[in-house]
């Protein structure tokens, strides 16, 4: 790029440097411009000198910031030019000013193919070196075929060549379909042959991208990796110009040893045997070394052998080996050898049978929560986290305790999280939890979520032997001067629901108890007092007869807080007022709370969410990923009385609770109603009696399929013969997909079996699953479609089309065209019912995956059913209305006869499932149920069930 003739542009940047400020600099460029664009409006006097003049400068302002927006196509006309200095311009300021979608690209797409499948190989690079930069789809589509035929080109000099294979790998990025996988897999095995390395470092980088989608038709390809891989072990055959610090080319080691990455396993016994006995002489033969860029790049080449390693299962010994030079690496002095060597411990944890050599190295590891630089701190962190179990999670919580003090602010939360976690899995007893918990907060109040206190309230609710200890610390930690507030809001709660079973002891008195936990109100903000208030509730109720002193103190605290501006507060004051003026009938109404019902850990959830792998995606972690659980579906539960509503919580005690699929995970959740009047669900699962096991049950989106569960009612019934709601609803066919991928499990049995659940999946095949949460209120309903990817390719042109029926009106939010590898999407659909109707909205779906084109009609669960409201109506208020019905349409009577006897709990399940309140005592007529649709239409059904003489009643 020889700019020394241009006289004019030299000076033009002479000014611009001499500027002695920004104002200047852009009055100058603002006379340039202007100049510039005079001269392109009279185009036919330019000499191919003077555009190629202007056009530098364009490209010198274009990189001083400021835009340019015009002069585009005096730039691509260059692109045309018989000679090379105007062709280069042409093609270097293209590059810069414009990118893959601009409508200028189209003009030049000829002229960029013409010099492709020339003969000059100087136009040959330039037009690949354009292609490879901003090629998009239509480039793709346009020069792929004559991009491959430079590439395995006999007759091209290897520069044409290795230019040719990154500019493929650019055209295959933008549009997969260009690399015909059947014809090409030959002639890739073919280039790795090649001799000169330029070519090969070029064609491998094609290779991983190819392998990456689809590695079973690149198997020719592995034996020839290994090949490289000893070649350049070896140094043999290595030109001096590839020697980097006295390692043979360390990016082609790098890219030869990620490729074999994406195939599952070696299986020839000799070429595993060859490649181990590379991936030994690597190990052996790396050490730590003043020169900074000899360090950096053998220990590239390190640290994608350890990560082969990991891959292949190697044995026992050599994985010893690795973590015996990994835990070398996480003591010396260089930082970034630190680091790596911790991330690399973290990712060896994938690995069994390593982690108790790992565990050697835990001394270490805690010094490195010391050490001056951050990111090693987090790594430390995520190390101690990963390897911590049932031996030595005391000592490791502890220490992370004692560092919680003099932690960066920035790992605090984190860090917090982190213990909790470690703490609730793999808990001794669980007092020694509850001491965890609180020091936690005590230690790092601000930085503490609320779902860890959330957490350590559940527990203590759901194991009785736990309440008393966890009262007396709670009064421990209040008797401080100064606490967090987080500290008051969980140990009012734990006091107002449990100080009564210490009241025997001296200072747990009812009165005592209130006044320490009233000297804490001055100093909290409104979102606790609403617990201050249920936990002054609690301690007078449990005060029967009432001490008058306390009563009164009590009750002047309501008053006040009955006119409060906070609508939470004033409702709680009044409404605690009014109830504890009905004496001893305060004892039911205000009675203990019942023990949570199972569910997943929103901590553990929440950890996972937050974990960011800063390393490059590698494909140690996609097999990672297709061995690890993610839930498709998560369900909710009710906030504790007194506490603000939070998502929903994992297993209330320290149990394992396995899952394999999203209806096993969630079968037949049932609304119950506890004697206190507090609703809330019950997952009729049992708890394992693993007491230190994973807390996490989750859904393997690549596991085996399983049977679709179905709630005991639907089963009872649907096997028996008798037409169920949801087969009544039913009525659109479900299409065939088209293609070769088959479903897994039956496609009707799923809708069924949602039809009567909020949550579960709807349609599962070898490439995605689709889940389906559902929330439904009144005559409107929110559901949620989870789209998970299975596989380690993305998911093309997808595309979900609701067709709904008349009496719906539904609105599907935006589905995203791609979904990316082993990830998750979720796309909200609105759901309006205008009127009563036994049509099913479909979902149209369809994905392209590979060369497959897969779609399938999916039936929606928004069936009548979803829409209906249980009310209690009593005979006064029901008879006088069904008496004034004349009779058809609007009062009809139908007879069912059962196959067989159901039992009478039976029986009473199965109206629940369909959202009928059932009301038992009442007898011979019985109102069953108000379906209201946007407040237009009252609707009543009238059921009478007779049962071996025993009438069930319905509302």
């Amino acid at each position: 790029m020889a700019l020394s003739g241009m006289r004019g542009l030299s000076v033009f940047i002479s000014d611009v440097r001499n500027c002695q400020n920004k104002e200047q600099e852009r009055l100058r460029v603002d006379k340039e411009l202007g100049n510039v664009r005079t001269r392109f409006k009279n185009e036919k006097g330019l000499s191919p000198y003077e555009k190629k003049k202007y056009v530098w400068k364009m490209l010198y302002i274009y990189m001083l910031g400021y835009d340019v927006d015009f002069g585009h196509m005096e730039a691509v006309s260059l692109i045309s030019a018989p000679k090379y200095p105007e062709k280069q311009v042409g093609y270097i300021v293209t590059a810069c000013l414009l990118n893959e979608n601009h409508d200028f690209l189209r003009l030049a797409i000829n002229t960029v193919r013409n010099d492709i499948i020339g003969r000059n190989e100087t136009f040959q690079c330039l037009a690949l070196t354009l292609v490879g930069n901003i090629g998009g789809r239509e480039f793709a589509e346009s020069l792929a075929a004559d991009v491959q035929k430079l590439l395995i080109s006999s007759s091209c000099r290897p520069l044409v060549r290795k230019k040719a294979a990154l500019c493929l790998l650019r055209l295959y990025r933008k549009n997969p379909d260009v690399v015909n996988v059947d014809g090409w897999a030959d002639r890739m095995a073919q280039l790795l042959d090649e001799r000169d390395l330029g070519v090969l470092t070029s064609s491998m980088s094609l290779l991983v991208a190819l392998v990456s989608n689809n590695h079973e038709a690149y198997w020719s390809c592995l034996p020839k990796c290994v090949k490289t891989l000893e070649r350049l072990a070896r140094n043999q055959d290595i030109p001096q110009e590839y020697t980097y610090y006295g390692i043979p080319s360390p990016w082609l080691q790098v890219k030869t040893m990620r490729a074999l990455q994406y195939f599952p396993t070696v299986e020839d016994p000799n070429t595993r045997r060859s490649l181990f006995e590379v991936l030994q002489r690597i190990l052996m033969g790396t050490d730590v070394v003043k020169n900074v860029n000899k360090n950096n790049a053998s220990h590239a080449v390190l640290f994608e052998a350890l990560a082969l390693v990991m891959h292949l299962d190697a044995e026992k010994e050599m994985m010893s080996q690795c973590v015996a030079l990994l835990g070398k690496f996480i003591a010396v002095r260089e930082p970034n050898i630190r680091y790596l060597g911790l991330e690399n411990m973290t990712r060896m944890l994938m690995v069994t049978d390593v982690q108790d050599i790992i565990k050697r190295h835990q001394a270490q590891i805690i010094t490195s929560l010391k050490d001056p630089d951050i990111s090693i701190r987090r790594r430390a962190l995520d190390l101690l986290y990963g390897m911590c179990d049932v031996s030595n999670a005391k000592d490791i919580v502890e220490e992370l305790l004692q560092y919680l003090s003099s932690a960066d602010f920035a790992m605090r939360e984190e860090l917090s999280l982190k213990a909790a976690i470690l703490a609730e899995k793999f808990a001794p007893d669980l007092s020694w939890y509850v001491d965890v918990i609180l020091q936690l907060i005590d230690k790092a109040g601000d930085f503490v979520s609320d779902d860890i206190w959330f957490r350590v309230v559940q527990f203590v609710t759901n194991n009785e032997d736990l309440q008393s200890y966890a009262a007396a610390k709670a009064r421990e930690y209040l008797n401080k001067p100064a606490i967090h507030e987080t500290m008051v809001k969980v140990s009012a709660y734990i006091l107002g629901e449990y100080g009564h079973l210490l009241a025997r002891r001296p200072g747990y008195s009812p009165k005592e108890l209130f006044t320490i936990i009233h000297e804490k109100h001055p100093t909290v903000s409104t979102s606790t007092i609403p617990i201050l208030l249920s936990s002054y509730a609690k301690i007078l109720m449990h005060t029967q007869p009432p001490e008058p002193e306390l009563q009164n103190q009590i009750w002047t605290i309501f008053n006040k807080y009955e006119s409060c501006i906070d609508v939470e507060i004033q409702q709680r004051a009044a409404e605690y007022f009014a109830l504890s003026r009905k004496g001893a009938s305060l004892m039911d109404i205000l009675a203990e709370m019942p023990k949570f019902p199972e569910r997943q850990s929103a901590l553990i959830r929440k950890a996972e969410d937050a974990e960011v792998d800063t390393a490059e995606q590698s494909a140690i972690k996609l097999r990672a990923q297709q061995q690890m659980s993610t839930a498709l579906v998560v369900t909710d539960q009710r906030p504790p009385n007194g506490m603000p509503a939070q998502p929903s919580i994992g297993p209330l005690s320290l149990v394992k609770v396995p899952s394999e699929t999203v209806d096993s995970q969630n079968p037949g959740d049932q609304g119950l109603t506890h004697p206190n009047g507090v609703v809330y669900k019950e997952d009729p699962q049992p708890p394992s009696q693993d007491i230190i096991g994973d807390l996490l049950g989750t859904l393997s989106i690549e596991g085996p399929p399983g049977a679709v569960a179905q709630s005991p009612q639907s089963a009872t019934y649907e096997a028996e013969g008798a037409p169920s709601a949801a087969d009544a609803a039913a009525l659109v066919p479900v299409g065939e997909e088209s293609g070769s991928v088959q479903p897994i499990g039956n496609i009707n049995e799923r809708f069924y079996a949602l039809c009567l659940k909020d949550s579960g999946v709807l349609y599962e095949d070898p490439n995605i699953q689709i889940g389906i949460k559902a929330e439904w209120r009144a005559h409107q309903g929110r559901l949620v479609l989870f789209l998970g990817n299975k596989n380690t390719a993305s998911l093309g042109s997808v595309q979900a089309l609701i067709l709904p029926p008349t009496h719906l009106k539904m609105e599907l939010s935006l589905v995203p065209e791609t979904i990316p590898p082993r990830a998750q999407v979720q796309c909200p659909l609105e759901v309006m019912n205008l009127r009563p109707s036994r049509d099913v909205a479909v979902l149209d779906f369809s994905y392209k995956f590979g060369p497959t084109m897969v779609n399938v009609k999916l039936r929606l669960p928004a069936v009548l059913n979803k829409f209906l409201q249980p009310i209690t109506v009593s005979p006064e208020e029901f008879f006088p209305q069904w008496r004034s019905l004349s009779g058809p349409p609007l009062k009809l009577q139908e007879v069912v006869r059962g196959v067989r006897p159901l039992p009478l709990p039976e029986m009473a399940n199965l109206f629940n499932t369909y959202r009928l309140t059932v009301c038992p005592g009442l007898v011979s007529v019985i109102p069953c149920v108000s379906d209201r649709f946007m407040n237009l239409l009252n609707m009543f059904l009238l059921v009478e069930v007779e049962l071996t003489g025993v009438p069930l009643s319905l509302v």
